[in-house]
């Protein structure tokens, strides 16, 4: 699939780049420098008129919106990692948040579950959107399925997502194996300097 790059029908959505996720418990190797590949895009975003959302995976201090992943991810609750106002759960420091940007919580994994993003999104007349984040095949996979089946356009970044080694999987085998998922059903995938590359053709031929 080869989909079309038109800038003011478009919008970045970064998943979770958190303390907790970037350079915390849940991080993976390199989630520094995915940060900083997010950021460089993001700039170029901006300055082509595409709106940046960036989301947050946060719980209510009581539990109240927990549900079943209190029982799937113990850890998380007991550890307090991704309670709303906790430390781990902020977005991460190095992370480049504009004014114009549109800050997003979400209960689940998927960005489109429980929130408002599909508003936010249609209300700005976007038709695609570029995801990036962390992790590969938790959070940024879910919400590239989910706005497939909403009938969103979706570009998922190859360089500017990561995640950890599950058991009996690497890191290296769960992002490869991801990716060709996503590119063969859900997604263009393509790295951050070919989307770039998209976006500064499309945003000079205007």
């Amino acid at each position: 699939m080869d989909f079309p790059v038109v800038p003011k029908q478009m919008a970045l959505v970064n998943v979770d780049l958190q303390n907790c996720f970037v350079e915390g418990p849940l991080a993976p190797a390199d989630g520094l420098a995915v940060l900083e590949r997010v950021n460089r895009l993001a700039a170029v975003c901006r300055s082509a008129g595409i709106p940046v959302v960036h989301t947050s995976h946060v719980f209510r201090p009581d539990d109240s919106n927990a549900g079943v992943l209190r029982e799937i991810a113990p850890a998380v609750f007991e550890n307090k990692w991704l309670y709303k106002g906790e430390a781990l759960a902020a977005l991460h420091p190095a992370l480049r948040v504009d004014s114009r940007d549109v800050l997003l919580e979400k209960p689940r994994f998927g960005a489109f579950h429980d929130t408002d993003l599909e508003l936010v999104l249609r209300g700005r007349g976007v038709d695609t959107i570029i995801i990036s984040g962390i992790a590969t095949n938790v959070c940024c996979e879910t919400t590239a399925r989910e706005a497939m089946v909403r009938d969103f356009r979706v570009f998922f970044l190859s360089d500017g997502t990561s995640g950890s080694a599950f058991p009996g999987a690497s890191a290296a085998e769960i992002q490869k194996v991801t990716l060709a998922t996503l590119g063969f059903l859900f997604a263009q995938v393509l790295t951050v300097d070919e989307m770039i590359a998209k976006i500064e053709h499309a945003a000079h031929a205007r």
